[in-house]
């Protein structure tokens, strides 16, 4: 039997969630499967995996194949890595404990990476916030000239007209 290590389709519409799943290469993307080993997210950013390493790397150890989609999230988690490294367990190229070490500090490597990226990204949403905020208050203060000239236009208006009025009034007072 050919197994897969495909994605099995979820979630609603325009909101697509996925599930990892072992199914043999004759089912139906959304039927029957053997097992299944995780899940995928793409609506986060970043996209969310919740992956159970050890089995995904058992699947893969023991031949099934993967669509390319699941071949770059299996990669990006890291399984393939841990199959090459056994495999040079294997032909003796190196012990097991070398092999776990060089996993986790590739392991360390990628999360301080993720780490930055992260930090990027808040950098970059705070510094787009302050921009906003200081085109908002240039626009507020450009909106306070305009009704502070308006104001003093009728104040200055207002009393150009008062001492019109005084004198006509005066006038027909003297008559």
């Amino acid at each position: 039997m050919a197994t897969k290590i495909r994605l099995q389709r979820g979630g609603r519409k325009s909101y697509a969630f996925y599930s990892i799943v072992i199914a043999d290469a004759r089912a139906p993307r959304d039927g029957r499967f053997t097992e299944k080993i995780g899940s995928y997210n793409p609506n986060t950013n970043p996209a969310t995996v919740d992956l159970n390493f050890d089995r995904a790397l058992y699947w893969v150890e023991v031949g099934a194949q993967p669509t390319d989609t699941v071949r770059n999230i299996l990669s990006r988690e890291g399984v393939y890595l841990m199959k090459h490294l056994r495999g040079g367990v294997k032909k003796g190229a190196f012990d097991e404990a070398t092999a776990q070490k060089k996993f986790d500090a590739w392991k360390a490597d990628k999360q301080k990476g993720l780490d930055k990226v992260a930090a990027e990204v808040a950098k970059a949403k705070k510094d787009a916030e302050a921009k906003a905020l200081a085109e908002e208050k240039k626009v507020n203060e450009a909106i306070a000239k305009k009704v502070a000239d308006k104001k003093a236009a009728a104040v200055a208006e207002a009393e150009v007209e008062a001492p019109a009025e005084a004198a006509a009034e005066e006038a027909p007072a003297e008559a």
